[in-house]
């Protein structure tokens, strides 16, 4: 693998962090640097990764010529294929660094890059949703629902900041009482399996919101993600709101307990800042810390919303320090 060179304004790194929806990418123009020029683009109006950058770096990227790349994918790693779970995008990192020119390209998980990301943000980036204050150097989570659900780890290893990754979105729905339990029976009675990505998601608020209605016998259109939050006076989307944030208070709580988070759980995702607001005064963090004999255990986690808005770019752009560093 070719050695990777520091990043300088004329031979710049490029990030870039692909979602199901939306692809968003930046320049990173020194060791340790924040991401500049970041724009966002729909997947959907191109083709794969290579033809998605070339358009970044031609407009928006003010034709820079970047050393080395390192982005962010939903989707499960699978040697040099970049495959996303939510949009067609099927493509070869190798294919991808020959098109763009580039003497290397690092490829990981959307929520690896943004569990590195959690080291670098600052006191702005972040918005208590209870219990202490996050401790540096413990295991901390992050998870998040956007067109998906994401899920990783991060634990302290010698030098610095090692990312677990995995598909933890796709376990079971942690339904326990009986309006979410009567929610789960009518989405099982449409659609089979129910996972915790089939109800905490962008589309998950949309069956979620379906689930509602039927179970006070009222006809609703289906709504988007986007007008559900924008609703919460409306008392059926107010009612999904509160089912959401339940839900994902006891998903994020049994993330904690998997994965030894005692550094804290961060929610990151594009539906959780949309209602920061009722999340705060949502059952979250009581079901969060809802665990019967280990109740002892996660009161003492910490809950934080990100607020940042591209986090996972600071994660590539970690990851590639990581190989300057370590080169």
């Amino acid at each position: 693998m070719s050695r990777l060179a520091a990043p300088t304004p004329e031979r710049p790194w490029l990030v870039a962090d692909i979602g199901g929806t939306n692809a968003r990418f930046g320049l990173i123009e020194a060791p340790g640097g924040r991401p500049v020029r970041v724009h966002r683009m729909p997947c959907g109006e191109h083709p794969d990764l290579a033809a998605a950058a070339s358009a970044y770096l031609q407009r928006d990227g003010q034709n820079a010529r970047p050393s080395a790349a390192c982005v962010a994918i939903a989707g499960p790693m699978d040697g040099d294929r970049i495959r996303l779970t939510n949009a067609n995008w099927d493509c070869s990192a190798e294919a991808t660094r020959r098109a763009l020119d580039l003497d290397r390209i690092e490829v990981l998980n959307d929520f690896a890059a943004l569990a590195l990301s959690l080291p670098r943000l600052g006191d702005d980036d972040l918005l208590p949703l209870g219990g202490p204050a996050p401790t540096a150097e413990r295991p901390m989570a992050v998870l998040g629902p956007g067109t998906g659900l994401g899920v990783a780890g991060l634990r302290p290893v010698a030098g610095g900041w090692l990312p677990i990754s995995g598909e933890g979105g796709h376990v079971d729905v942690p339904a326990v009482d009986e309006r979410e339990l009567e929610a789960v029976r009518l989405l099982r009675a449409d659609q089979g399996t129910v996972t915790a990505e089939c109800v905490l998601s962008g589309p998950g608020l949309t069956r979620l919101h379906g689930a509602v209605a039927r179970m006070h016998g009222v006809r609703r259109d289906a709504l988007s993600a986007a007008d559900i939050c924008a609703s919460p006076d409306d008392p059926v989307c107010a009612e999904t709101l509160d089912l959401f944030c339940a839900l994902l208070g006891g998903f994020a709580g049994n993330v904690a307990l998997t994965l030894g988070a005692t550094g804290g759980v961060f929610i990151g995702g594009g539906v959780p800042p949309r209602i920061s607001g009722i999340l705060l005064c949502s059952d979250f963090r009581r079901r969060f810390e809802e665990k019967r004999r280990m109740i002892d255990y996660v009161k003492d986690i910490a809950t934080v919303l990100i607020v940042a808005p591209t986090p996972a770019l600071l994660g590539t752009a970690a990851r590639l320090d990581q190989c300057l560093e370590t080169r």
